[in-house]
């Protein structure tokens, strides 16, 4: 597993996140003040100095259930509310786009380009805000600085740890289905055409060599698939042709969109339900996550009259329906503990603390942890 992926996990969703934002917010008729308040409230969190220096730090990548708890932080930003099942919809439709993306890449390097091709389109965005466009320059820099550098294995690596975070998710996206990349069951389409990768030949050629280096016999074969040529590469530069269309808008053509849960996809989701036992990594992950959303500030409209929701769903009666339909096991419960309310459950409680702290035997540094997390987490 590669330590540096989080970064790139994270800006490639963010930008397939806003993306999806900026379609619906212009197909629902939303206010073009508003429209842009959300856009640039939620890049400026996205891209906060704070934030991107504790995503940068070498660190393995987070569980599912950990990177929607930021990505639900992120897209209640601004004034703009998303319910459960819109939230749900627009988190299936990035991943699902990035898994798409990082599968076709022709080399495991142009990831990078994948996410220059964000990076350029969040610019975009807020190419009228000179404050916010300094801190995507100086994300395009830390970028340059991290990744350009990286061997051919290295980022081998870093896909290969995007895949098995990816491998379970196999939701069906209706513009994926009617280009045909997608098949029925969620899974995308290998193409056997195109452009074979940059520095590599189309493959027809066997060339054997005897022992001192010589080539002594040539042998055609049939490939199997009708490739053609190497583009050129892509710039790795702030300002460039990245050649890759990977990573760009694809709802800039107006168009509905859906998801539908695929057997796999619920049948993996009750096999993670069995499991039950607990993940000896689950405090440090917290902690790290309480460090990153150190910097997502959630703001809440001042009065009813500056918030409005977005849907993702052509009309109300589907995302209730959604909501409704949606598997319980993809659902985040609450428990709500009224411990003031009840001298009994006080008792109970503290003599089950009790037995922790006898137990646990935990040094004042991992307990601070604790307490600082749940500092965090109160004044999210």
């Amino acid at each position: 597993m590669s330590s540096r992926t989080l970064p790139l996990l994270f800006i490639n969703l963010g930008g397939e996140m806003l993306y999806i934002l900026d379609q619906r917010l212009r197909a629902q008729n939303i206010p073009p003040d508003k429209a842009k308040k959300v856009m640039n409230d939620i890049i400026t969190t996205m891209f906060n100095k704070k934030f991107l220096e504790e995503l940068f730090k070498p660190q393995e990548l987070y569980s599912k259930k950990a990177l929607r708890t930021v990505f639900d932080r992120l897209a209640h930003a601004s004034i703009m509310r998303l319910n459960q099942a819109s939230m749900d919809k627009l988190y299936d439709l990035m991943t699902m786009a990035f898994k798409y993306q990082v599968l076709l890449c022709p080399r495991p390097k142009d990831i990078l380009l994948v996410s220059f091709n964000h990076m350029d389109a969040i610019k975009d965005f807020v190419k009228d805000t000179p404050s916010i466009l300094g801190q995507v320059d100086e994300t395009y820099r830390q970028l340059i600085e991290m990744y350009t550098a990286l061997s051919s294995g290295e980022f081998q690596l870093i896909r290969q740890t995007l895949l098995i975070f990816f491998q379970d998710m196999h939701i069906r996206v209706s513009i994926f289905l009617k280009d045909k990349v997608q098949n029925s069951n969620g899974r995308f389409v290998l193409p056997t055409s195109g452009p074979v990768p940059h520095g590599t030949l189309v493959p027809c050629l066997i060339r054997m060599f005897s022992c001192s280096g010589e080539e002594v016999m040539r042998r055609q074969f049939s490939n199997g698939g009708n490739y053609t040529a190497a583009l050129r590469e892509g710039s790795f530069e702030i300002f460039g042709d990245r050649v890759t269309k990977l990573g760009t808008n694809m709802y800039s053509v107006s168009r509905p969109v859906e998801t539908h849960m695929t057997g796999t996809s619920k049948n993996s989701a009750q096999h993670t339900k069995v499991n039950v036992a607990p993940n000896p990594l689950a405090k440090e992950e917290l902690n790290m996550l309480a460090k990153l959303m150190g910097g997502l500030e959630v703001q809440k409209p001042g009065n009813a009259d500056n918030g409005f929701r977005v849907n993702l769903f052509s009309t109300d009666e589907e995302e209730e329906e959604a909501l409704i339909s949606r598997p319980d096991d993809l659902l985040y419960g609450v428990i709500n503990i009224q411990a003031t309310k009840d001298q009994q459950a006080n008792a109970e409680l503290a003599k089950i603390m009790g037995q922790f702290a006898e137990s646990g035997e935990q040094s004042p540094s991992s307990s601070s942890k604790g307490d600082d997390l749940l500092a965090m987490m109160d004044g999210l």
